[in-house]
């Protein structure tokens, strides 16, 4: 018997579970179904969400002849040989068939540009999946003539819905009396992926001969032995962990910061998540006491969106431990709250005369720029004078002390 992940494969989108934002009505791939006219794209998300669903059923529904590659096992030949049956098949004004290339961000530069031409003739509609950012992995060439759809990790609601589906619909579960009393260890071991979860139910499901299963959080732990941390990336434990994250981090503590980390990257947290956070902390919390740390979080959430999972954890321990053990200044932060309260208070003060800009004649006239000292003319670049509106020339924005 197939596993249950393909046995409950969808071939509508009536039964197609998740990314209502491409398929739901009204939008995109739902509007490109429904009028016939398919053109190549590329669909960027994590295992489990339903590309390769998602590209048969474009096919089969719109009527394609569907030919599928793996980027992983084909060859250049292997891609010029479908390609050439493809034109081969087509008769007359037939619609173009499809090819699907699983993994594209695995073909090599050589592998993409022997299918430029034929997506460009459309001699075939190019779907590719992918799991890492095509901005990155696919020849740019090839990306401008392919549109990028993003699918999103499934949603709890989609993934109890397919669960359900599952053990009321499958064959493998008739006379069990099965219920979900606690799903949040299945979920978090699903991370989103709906393959994980339907092999982890087949498991779970199929250990013993029990008609009547109750599914808990500890009998997931026990037969998947797996001891999943719970860990809601829309509950409030995600925003006490970042919180926990990014204090420890601005406390200078390496083994808490790096521990919270852990407990993130355990979670499944999105990684480019985190590099903002990180990006943000450097500015706001560690500023002017060193700002080559500003340059390190950048290049940390670059490298990120660029690697993905799982060798981002190692960048972003670096990054961390890096910033939890520099010098800390808030000054900077401080300063442009500082100022914005003041904006909001004082509201739009006019910039002092000898400040303004004088293009011509008549604002020279009116004394726009008159009076102005050019630093660069007094002695070590610097010369006294008020750059403030009159009515806040004496404030200072900047914490003292900093």
């Amino acid at each position: 018997m197939s596993p249950l992940a393909e046995r409950l494969r969808p071939t509508t989108l009536q039964n197609y579970i998740g990314q209502k934002h491409l398929v739901g009505e009204g939008a995109v791939i739902k509007k490109m179904i429904d009028s016939g006219s398919i053109h190549s794209f590329i669909l960027w998300g994590p295992p489990g969400v339903g590309k390769t669903t998602l590209a048969k059923i474009v096919a089969d529904t719109a009527g394609r002849g569907f030919y599928s590659l793996s980027a992983v096992s084909s060859s250049v030949k292997d891609v010029r040989d479908v390609i050439e049956r493809a034109e081969k098949s087509r008769f007359f004004d037939s619609p173009s068939p499809i090819l699907f290339i699983d993994e594209i961000h695995r073909f090599s530069k050589s592998q993409q540009d022997s299918l430029l031409a034929a997506v460009e003739k459309g001699t075939v509609v190019l779907i590719g999946a992918t799991t890492e950012n095509p901005s990155f992995e696919v020849i740019t060439p090839l990306l401008s003539r392919c549109a990028v759809y993003t699918l999103k990790p499934l949603e709890k609601a989609d993934l109890m819905e397919l669960a359900q589906r599952a053990i009321t619909t499958d064959k493998a579960f008739e006379g069990k009396r099965i219920e979900f009393k606690e799903t949040e260890a299945l979920l978090q071991y699903s991370g989103g992926d709906a393959r994980k979860l339907l092999n982890a139910l087949e498991l779970i499901v199929g250990v013993g001969s029990s008609e009547q299963i109750i599914i808990t959080n500890d009998m997931v732990a026990e037969r998947l032995q797996e001891n999943p941390a719970i860990y809601d990336k829309n509950g409030e434990m995600h925003y006490d962990i970042i919180s926990a994250f990014i204090k420890s981090v601005r406390g200078s503590d390496p083994d808490a910061a790096v521990y919270w980390l852990a407990r993130m990257i355990e979670g499944g947290e999105d990684p480019k998540f985190i590099a903002r956070r990180l990006l943000i902390l450097a500015s706001e919390d560690i500023g002017l006491a060193n700002p080559n740390a500003l340059l390190l979080a950048n290049t940390c959430f670059d490298a990120v969106n660029k690697i993905g999972w799982p060798e981002s954890r190692i960048i972003l321990s670096e990054t961390t431990i890096y910033l939890t053990k520099c010098a800390k200044d808030n000054s900077a932060y401080m300063a442009i709250n500082n100022a914005q309260e003041e904006v909001k208070r004082s509201g739009n003060l006019p910039v002092p005369l000898h400040l303004r800009n004088a293009p011509t004649a008549l604002m020279r006239d009116m004394e726009y720029a008159k009076g102005y000292k050019y630093p660069h003319d007094y002695p070590n670049h610097w010369v006294k004078q008020q750059y403030l509106p009159d009515g806040i020339k004496t404030l200072s924005f900047i914490p003292s002390g900093k």
